[in-house]
């Protein structure tokens, strides 16, 4: 039996595989049985159905063996994460990329996340930097139930604002230039840097998350180069980062650029 073990991800207590299409029920049960008698903390098996789909980036997932549940309670860089599987988008493997980014945050700023789900960038940020304050953009509404019970159970109701709702709606109402930007977009051809070009003034660091083949990081920064243009605005490219692969040849990149 093949599993696709890269995209075995482990969820607190949900562990969701993606089995190839060749693998039966009972062998998807044998499998899932395993990993439970192995992992003691892991109470659920989920079986990925399909891809991440939309704005709303929502999962399909289908029961394999364990509790019938998709509510998860997920830990990292010293936060804890509560979130249905199916409802809202969360991805595990970018805790490093969060923590790296709470590190780049200074003393005093002010920090939009866009994209922000149940607020794992937002509040990672809040809790591992001394920003001065942290507002949480997301446009599902069901991830900014969970996002407001993540603020609570981190502690950290003082220093994050949400703004539920479109961030092409909202950007024009908002009368604050932020000092950071951080982007962890979905998968959509929009890159939404006309908003965040809007909400940033001299000074502004963004960092802004896309997704290419392996040799094309090139036609991300000439993209980032010609929205600027566009818009304006002067930019200097910071850093290029290989933040991840999410399919063979197709990598999640970081691109961190400064307004000028």
């Amino acid at each position: 039996m093949h599993t696709d073990t890269k995209s075995f991800d482990v969820l607190g207590n949900i562990a969701i595989v993606k089995f190839s299409k060749d693998v039966n029920l009972r062998s998807k049960k044998q499998f899932a049985n395993k990993i439970l008698k192995e992992n003691k903390a892991i109470k659920t098996i989920l079986e990925k159905k399909e891809k991440v789909k939309g704005r709303l980036r929502k999962l399909s997932t289908g029961f394999i063996a364990g509790e019938k549940t998709r509510e998860v309670l997920y830990r990292e860089n010293n936060c804890v994460f509560r979130f249905n599987t199916d409802e809202t988008y969360f991805s595990p493997r970018l805790s490093n990329e969060r923590k790296e980014i709470a590190g780049k945050i200074k003393k005093g700023e002010i920090v939009l996340v866009m994209f922000a789900g149940v607020a794992p960038y937002s509040i990672v940020i809040a809790k591992n930097s001394k920003a001065k304050k942290v507002f949480s953009n997301e446009i599902n509404r069901e991830a900014n139930k969970y996002a407001e019970l993540n603020i609570k159970l981190n502690k950290v109701k003082d220093k994050i604002e949400l703004i539920n709702g479109d961030i092409k709606r909202i950007a024009p109402k908002i009368n604050q230039k932020f000092d950071v930007i951080v982007m962890p977009r979905p998968q959509l051809k929009e890159t939404f840097l006309a908003e965040a070009f809007k909400l940033s003034r001299k000074g502004t660091r963004i960092y802004y998350y896309d997704f290419c083949s392996t040799d094309e990081a090139d036609s991300v920064i000439k993209k980032i180069g010609q929205e600027a243009k566009k818009f304006r605005k002067s930019i200097k490219i910071l850093n290029v980062k290989k933040a991840g692969e999410i399919a063979p040849y197709k990598i999640r990149i970081r691109v961190d650029f400064q307004i000028l």
